[in-house]
């Protein structure tokens, strides 16, 4: 079984050397609709909700793979040739003040209009109210996530490690939304 994992891998980073943006906008769309099928599970859905999956696939795919791709890049650009703490600091400070909540807002409109089809007034309501808690939540985990991703990640790997970390973040707000709701029941 580890032959056909390592053989797996190879043909992986190959894939990833050849083509970086496609590779990782693949990547990050399995690794949404792996999360949102674990989420679902989670959360006592009886029939897998096949739009819902396919819809936050094709955001991790369009979106947040790309994104994180061209992200990644430009930092290199901005603190080219520049290492140590302090660059790995303001990399981070740069990227959770800029698309940090860019990313939140961004997806929460999405997920409002895009996957649940709600009208604008009642997402812009629920973005109102959610998005400076969701927000003050994100600026709490992310700041590690990235410092280890800038630190320690090759290029490469960054929207992967990236978009992993967010699939298991998915599946701990999933478990906490549903522990929140069960106390209220």
């Amino acid at each position: 079984m580890s032959e056909i994992v390592k053989e797996a891998w190879k043909k992986y980073l190959t894939v990833l050397q050849l083509h970086p943006l496609r590779t990782k906008a693949i990547t990050a769309g399995v690794l949404v609709g792996c999360s949102d099928v674990i989420a679902q599970k989670i959360s006592g859905v009886k029939r897998l909700q096949f739009r819902r999956l396919l819809l936050l696939m094709l955001y991790g795919f369009a979106y947040s793979g790309p994104f994180g791709h061209f992200l990644h890049k430009l930092m290199d650009v901005i603190f080219q040739g520049k290492k140590g703490n302090k660059t790995v600091a303001k990399k981070v400070l740069l990227e959770q003040l800029t698309s940090s909540p860019w990313n939140n807002f961004f997806f929460m409109l999405y997920y409002g209009l895009v996957v649940e089809g709600r009208p604008w007034g009642l997402v812009k309501n629920k973005v109102r109210k959610d998005y400076p808690s969701i927000q003050l939540a994100a600026w709490k985990f992310w700041p590690i996530v990235g410092w280890i991703n800038y630190q320690y990640m090759p290029l490469q790997f960054r929207v992967v490690f990236h978009s992993f970390v967010a699939s298991c973040w998915a599946i701990f707000l999933n478990l906490k939304a549903r522990s929140i709701t069960a106390k209220r029941a």
